[in-house]
């Protein structure tokens, strides 16, 4: 049998199209060899890394033994399954898969995508947890993660992002990913009212907005621990999502059970001069030139080709003082040349990235596959 980096390295990362009724359906020939804990469901655009740590670990901190499952990872594969504080070992990881392998038919094992299966593996891992925190990898209607009974589903905000895919308008997008819903949900604040009007549409669901659940002690709370944890004013409200899912599950917090609990990669200062962040959509792009407004940075860049590097650049730009391109592989990258003359129709100046400078300040910023390449070369 192949280890699973052999197994997984054979299956490609992305696809042109997806069959959206093949994980179900292989699925329910399983699920009895499957022990579902509660599971706490992640849907949105952005931020649901950071929500789901900030619960996960809070979860963990007050005695329960809890899972989460993010995607995709930056440096190892590990990282995506996070068990009781700490990312899941090799031998753990390779128990599972021999596990999941003797469970699946030949035609099934072959046919389930990437992150099909590790949803799987994750699910194998997680079947001793009290709670499982689930983060969707595309959408959610349709993603891997909905096939599971859901105590609880926390929906970030919504924005622009995978439009091949979900829709090329927010109503699209925003419906396929509020569908997922199964009963009860809390919703992030929305930048779009289309998600506002779908939700009053879907009366038969309990949904509650994240201000209808917090009080004014939990806003002082999520106050304190946001300057403890010195967040960004977007990763704020991440936290008040996850403390709204706290108080929904009744578990008692406190501030001190969120020390240690973001997630790295995110408005991450790894130096004095380097800021890293995995966002790669407008929304994100938006997020961050809010929160660095009245600086110049050094952007280091690139995009895949399905994503609207047009606009993202565009919404950076006031925060740019020139961008530095490096380098990243994969089916999914965009032409240099495509790259090229949107920098130069935004008269932006650009170069290769080549090696830091100490009297630069610099954002590293682009898709996870940017700060991995940066982080494995030059730092």
């Amino acid at each position: 049998m192949h280890t699973l980096v052999d197994f997984l390295d054979s299956k490609p990362l992305f696809y042109d199209e997806i069959d959206y009724d093949r994980f179900p359906k292989i699925y329910a020939k399983i699920k009895h060899h499957f022990k579902e804990p509660k599971i706490v469901h992640l849907v949105g655009t952005n931020g649901k890394g950071t929500t789901g740590r900030f619960l996960a670990s809070v979860l963990y901190k007050n005695g329960f033994k809890v899972g989460h499952y993010t995607s995709p990872h930056i440096l190892k594969f590990n990282e995506r399954i996070w068990i009781d504080g700490s990312d899941i070992n090799d031998d753990d990881l390779e128990f599972y898969h021999r596990e999941l392998s003797g469970i699946l038919e030949k035609d099934d094992l072959d046919a389930l995508s990437y992150f099909e299966y590790t949803t799987l593996l994750a699910m194998k891992a997680y079947e001793k947890c009290d709670f499982v925190v689930l983060e969707a990898g595309l959408g959610g209607e349709y993603d891997a993660t909905a096939v599971f009974k859901k105590e609880l589903t926390l929906v970030t905000p919504i924005d622009l992002d995978h439009q091949a895919f979900l829709g090329s308008d927010i109503t699209s997008i925003a419906q396929t990913k509020l569908n997922a819903i199964q009963k009860n949900s809390i919703i992030a604040k929305q930048k779009h009212k289309e998600v506002y009007e779908i939700v009053s549409n879907m009366k038969h669901l309990e949904i509650k907005t994240v201000d209808s659940v917090l009080d004014s002690d939990d806003q002082n709370k999520i106050d304190t621990i946001s300057d403890n944890l010195s967040l960004a004013s977007y990763l704020k409200g991440n936290l008040s999502l996850a403390v709204a899912a706290l108080k929904f599950l009744g578990v008692d917090y406190s501030v001190e059970n969120f020390e240690n609990a973001r997630l790295f990669g995110r408005m991450s200062k790894i130096a004095d001069n380097i800021i890293v962040d995995v966002g790669h959509n407008p929304l994100a792009a938006s997020s961050i030139a809010q929160e660095l407004c009245g600086k110049k940075y050094t952007l280091i860049y690139n995009s895949y080709k399905d994503k609207d590097y047009k606009t993202i650049l565009s919404i950076l730009k006031p925060i740019i003082d020139e961008v530095e391109l490096i380098s990243i592989e994969g089916q999914r990258v965009g032409g240099v040349s495509s790259l090229h003359e949107v920098l130069n129709d935004l008269k932006i100046k650009y170069a290769d990235f080549c090696d830091l400078k100490p009297d630069k300040d610099y954002l590293v910023f682009g898709s996870f596959s940017v700060v991995e390449q940066f982080l494995k070369e030059y730092i």
